[in-house]
């Protein structure tokens, strides 16, 4: 087996673990259909609707808004840097099961942070060379999603795993993260193995959608 099997088969085995969970985590869940009064003429049933999510000139904007995030240099200690995200699509275990799972783009808060396993990209300008155009590392991987307290309104955590190009050195990166505030706020920890001189990238991610 190849370097790049080699470093991608634990990252496959983390994904596939937390599939396993949500999916057992749901097929253990008991489903009231009392509180929709399925075989109660005299009740209106209740109603369903999607939410009307679609990228919107304040959803472009924010997603310029870079998130700060520091880079540990071998004999140079820490350099700052910043990070872009984005999610074209994503699947949300903890939505209601009447309402589609599915997200494109833009994803509210609480469908991300209460159970989801998101596509995501990420440019990022990493301040490691003096030339602005060769600090841009970029990255696409699968994240994962949970709730710790209170649905992940008030607390949640993330693995996942990337693959990066940085100025055509490529590797596989592991991250882990937390969230608070609906996952407004958050600290990830990135490892990148390949990147010997600086492996590790912390960052404060900020998000809203």
């Amino acid at each position: 087996m190849n370097r790049f099997g080699t470093a991608l088969y634990p990252s496959l085995i983390i994904i596939v673990m937390f599939i396993v969970f949500f999916v057992s985590a749901l097929d253990a869940q008991s489903v009231d259909t009392n509180q929709w009064n399925i075989n109660d003429v005299t009740q209106p049933q209740k109603s369903f609707r999607e939410p009307d999510v679609f990228p919107s000139t304040l959803w472009i904007a924010t997603q310029l808004i870079p998130s700060p995030q520091v880079i540990s240099v071998q004999n140079e200690g820490l350099k700052f840097s910043l990070r872009w995200q984005v999610t074209p699509v994503l699947y949300s275990f903890g939505i209601n099961r009447k309402l589609s799972p599915w997200r494109l783009l833009v994803a509210e808060p609480l469908v991300r942070q209460n159970g989801s396993i998101e596509i995501f990209l990420t440019p990022e300008w990493l301040n490691l060379t003096e030339k602005f155009k060769t600090n841009w590392l970029f990255r696409s991987g699968i994240r994962a999603y949970v709730p710790l307290y209170r649905r992940g309104e008030y607390l949640s955590g993330s693995l996942a795993t990337s693959y990066y190009n940085y100025n055509g050195e490529q590797g596989v990166s592991y991250e882990a993260g937390i969230y608070l505030f609906f996952g407004i706020l958050g600290f990830q920890a990135t490892y990148s193995p390949n990147m010997k001189s600086s492996p590790w990238i912390f960052t404060l991610r900020l998000r809203y959608f």
